[in-house]
């Protein structure tokens, strides 16, 4: 596919200057980042970027349906990773990634983050699980700073993200129980995606995702992202909640309007619904700031949370305010046994030391309009590459949907390339990095990305 002739090429020596990355061992960049260790790159002004780096033996053979016992339920690249070190993965046969995916934006500590690891070992020999039936500080611990950095007053830790998602509905149906509603009715967006279990999956915007599982739950109605009017025909004397996503992820990385979140609180708060935030993708410092909805002069009444909450331990949380605690779940409506156990809570709990300590949030402002100016170059050079939208490091570029080319082939060749990106539905490719990131990593992504798509 030729890039755009009205624009000049895109290649190593477009800003004519010297790109360095140290990866020795001990890096620190100016936020008191560790970036990990390893082989030293540099990138002159007159050299194209090395190519990815070869493997030093042969490649082991990658496994397929038929020769493993997992259940074939993804669409997998043909790649085994053994190993992460600061922001890059190494496959079975060694070959090095520069990772822009991060775990579909889990990682957000990148790899081997030494603080994070000794917190675990630490937990590991003092308690793994303890019944809810009892406290332990770990979780005490963890609940008093989400509840601190979301604004917002109790805390219920899950599994993952589904099951956040699972419970701030129940918060709902009962805050509506309480209220003397009857069937209540939730509305959601078209697009969405808020998980695969029933309840989540009943409030995802998606027919395709949803038709082999019918019936699911009743009385949830969808209305059109960002547009207030389809909301406001919706709503009944029975509606009790809005759900969304902040930034819609898995829908094409789209963010909510300033003018369309706080007409949703308005409405809410007119006709005492409960409006609910989806920050399991967004969430956690990926935005430019610790929760999307800041940056909207709003404040929910529950939110999801999951993913970066635990940086690759599997943790999620759903989070009210007190005024919706004092009116919906008692003891004995909802429960877990995971849920909350010490080793997950040291987990979030050194998650949030450690996006203090290294200021990760503030580096997420800092970098963004770099990585939004290059994806921005790109879709000038490119002509299939239409758009960028987005926030933070959680960008989408939006491919012309009249183009044949699609978002999955640039992701495996990117991954030919060393580079692993995500797509998204309408044919996007998704780029969520690990927050630990730095410029010079942004150029090493663009040079990795212009060699996969010069391929095409």
């Amino acid at each position: 596919m030729a890039r755009k002739d009205s624009k000049q090429k895109v290649d190593s020596r477009k800003n004519a200057k010297n790109v360095e990355i140290s990866r020795a061992a001990g890096f620190c960049d100016d936020f008191g980042g560790f970036q990990g260790g390893g082989e030293g790159i540099y990138l002159s002004g007159n050299e194209q970027a090395p190519a990815a780096k070869s493997p030093k033996s042969a490649q082991k053979p990658t496994p397929t349906p038929d020769d493993n016992a997992i259940l074939q339920v993804y669409s997998r690249l043909p790649i085994i990773f053994e190993k992460g070190s600061g922001v890059y993965l190494y496959d079975a046969a060694g070959k090095e990634y520069l990772d822009f995916g991060a775990g579909i934006a889990v990682n957000a500590l990148g790899y081997g983050n030494e603080s994070f690891n000794a917190a675990l070992k630490a937990q590991i020999d003092k308690l793994l699980h303890i019944s809810n039936l009892y406290y332990n500080p770990p979780a005490i611990e963890a609940a008093k700073k989400l509840a601190k950095a979301s604004g917002l007053d109790r805390v219920f830790f899950t599994n993952s993200g589904a099951e956040a998602c699972e419970g701030a509905l129940k918060v709902a149906k009962k805050y509506a129980y309480q209220t003397g509603i009857k069937s209540p009715q939730i509305i959601a967006m078209h697009n969405s995606f808020h998980g695969r279990t029933l309840g989540a999956l009943s409030v995802t915007g998606n027919s395709a995702h949803q038709k082999p599982f019918k019936p699911l739950l009743s009385g949830v109605k969808f209305a059109h992202f960002n547009d207030i009017a389809s909301v406001e025909k919706l709503i009944t004397p029975k509606t009790c909640a809005i759900i969304l996503e902040t930034i819609q992820g898995e829908g094409g990385v789209t963010p909510a309007s300033k003018e369309f979140l706080q007409a949703l609180r308005k409405l809410c708060d007119t006709h005492n619904m409960l409006l609910i935030l989806d920050e399991i993708q967004c969430g956690m410092g990926r935005s430019g700031s610790m929760f999307a909805y800041e940056q909207y002069g709003i404040m929910p009444d529950i939110i999801t949370t999951a993913k970066a909450l635990g940086c690759g331990v599997p943790v999620g949380a759903f989070v009210l305010s007190q005024k919706v605690a004092d009116s919906s779940l008692k003891p004995g409506d909802h429960g877990s046994t995971y849920g909350g156990n010490p080793f997950v809570c040291a987990a979030v709990s050194k998650v949030f030391d450690i996006f203090n300590e290294m200021k990760l949030v503030q580096r997420v402002a800092k970098l963004t309009p770099t990585l939004t100016q290059t994806l921005q170059e790109l879709c000038d050079s490119y002509s299939f590459l239409q758009s960028v939208r987005g926030k933070g490091f959680l960008q989408g570029v939006q491919i012309d949907p009249k183009s044949k080319i699609q978002a999955k082939d640039i992701v495996q060749l990117a991954a030919e390339q060393g580079l692993i990106i995500l797509s998204a539905s309408q044919n996007v490719l998704r780029f969520a990095p690990p927050l630990i990131i730095t410029q010079e990593h942004i150029e090493l992504m663009r040079h990795k990305l212009i060699r996969a798509l010069d391929r095409l």
